[in-house]
């Protein structure tokens, strides 16, 4: 089997998905565009072979690549990255070359475009926030005359919480329509809940072989304009309404050969027009695995290995070393911002919780800033304890308390 994985060494966990096909007897080949050297000793050595181009921007560069490898090797199985950034690339290759295992070019809109996603999530029967594609001025103004303030604006096809915004007044509109960027965006309704997500691996029937949850005590945009403090714990979410409506979601997204992160509300309090406390709606999708340390999270919660997981989907179709796990800790992603002083010192926190912590980074600062500049991994038996080591963790120099 020949697989292309592109962008092997960033982030910088994710060549574990090139480790753990390699040693299922794959080819795996990677095409990035830093250098050899540059990529590091764990993402070489989970590789076959590698190819350098200038820029993965570069369709041309890219094409002569695979076709390097197709030369080398023979047809390719699977063109993968696991990043939102890359998707798009993704479907042009398998598109251009002939690939049949996952979406093609003619799918991207329905998966890429928070626009087309909410059809797909009306195909399964959840409901989502009412929205406008931003156009002219006075169709915005009256959309806002409908749902009321606040409302939240991003890009109809973006990354993230990239350029996402809350807007509060007629004066916050009018600056955001002035200094839009050129693309296009989509303006929905402001949605009081939290966000919690169904993520997961499936097969090439669409069947689920692993899932889980995350539960984001602050949104993504919080974290952006907020001071950058992250709180994120997994949840079993097969104990949750969320197992039987993400299922849905996957088959009306035919979510296929794919690891998978879907992202939902829950509603903290009433809304007309959008549900009762405690309903989910759906939010957007996420055609790759879940970013950040999340993978990781997944593992420590469930004692398994997400990364072999995905790659035995690819070589058997099955699940064939975790079959019975189940959940067995609350994993907290607790994510401490630089600009605030905090009354206890990272020594602290690990003398402190040094048999529950799992896992301390400081991420890159590129993607720091929905993470936290440093970054402590716990494992807990309750959300009461979870939510005291976030205290303890977050406390400030002035005695204020984190407000989760």
């Amino acid at each position: 089997m020949n697989v292309i994985f592109l962008s092997p060494h960033f982030p910088p966990q994710f060549y574990n998905f090139c480790d753990r096909l390699k040693g299922l007897g794959v080819n795996v080949l990677g095409i990035g565009d830093a250098s050899y050297d540059a990529i590091g000793e764990d993402c070489r050595r989970s590789l076959t072979e590698y190819y350098a181009v200038r820029s993965l921007e570069d369709y041309d560069e890219v094409l002569r690549a695979v076709a390097f490898f197709i030369f080398k090797y023979g047809p390719i199985d699977y063109v993968d990255s696991q990043n939102e950034y890359w998707l798009e690339l993704e479907a042009r290759l398998r598109t251009d070359f002939n690939i049949p295992t996952g979406f093609k070019t003619a799918d991207m809109d329905a998966v890429k475009r928070k626009s087309r996603m909410k059809e797909g999530y009306a195909r399964a029967g959840v409901k989502t926030a009412r929205f406008h594609l931003v156009t002219d001025r006075e169709s915005c103004l009256a959309f806002i005359r409908e749902v009321g303030y606040p409302v939240v604006v991003k890009p109809d096809n973006g990354v993230g919480a990239s350029n996402t915004d809350k807007l509060s007044s007629d004066e916050e509109f009018e600056a955001f329509y002035r200094g839009k960027p050129d693309v296009q965006f989509i303006m929905e309704e402001f949605v009081p809940g939290h966000i919690e997500t169904f993520d997961g691996i499936t097969d090439g029937e669409g069947n689920v072989l692993f899932c889980a949850g995350q539960v984001m005590v602050k949104t993504p945009m919080d974290m952006l304009h907020g001071t950058g403090e992250n709180v994120s714990y997994t949840q079993d979410v097969r104990a949750t309404d969320l197992y039987d409506i993400g299922c849905r979601v996957v088959r009306a997204f035919g979510t296929r050969h794919r690891f998978f992160h879907f992202e939902f509300f829950r509603l903290d309090e009433d809304k007309p027009g959008l549900g009762r406390r405690g309903d989910v709606l759906g939010l957007e999708v996420n055609m790759r695995a879940p970013g950040g340390y999340i993978p990781d999270k997944m593992n420590y919660a469930y004692d398994a290995d997400v990364y072999q997981i995905w790659a035995e989907s690819l070589v058997y179709g099955e699940n064939r070393s975790f079959r019975d796990s189940a959940f067995k800790y609350f994993v907290t992603h607790v994510g401490r911002s630089g600009q605030v002083e905090y009354l206890h010192s990272p020594q602290e926190i690990r003398e402190r919780y040094g048999a529950w912590i799992v896992l301390e980074k400081e991420p890159p600062r590129s993607i720091s800033g929905t993470m936290g500049s440093h970054v402590f991994m716990l494992r807990a038996k309750s959300v009461e304890q979870l939510r005291e080591q976030a205290e303890f963790i977050l406390m400030r120099a002035d005695g204020q308390t984190w407000n989760g």
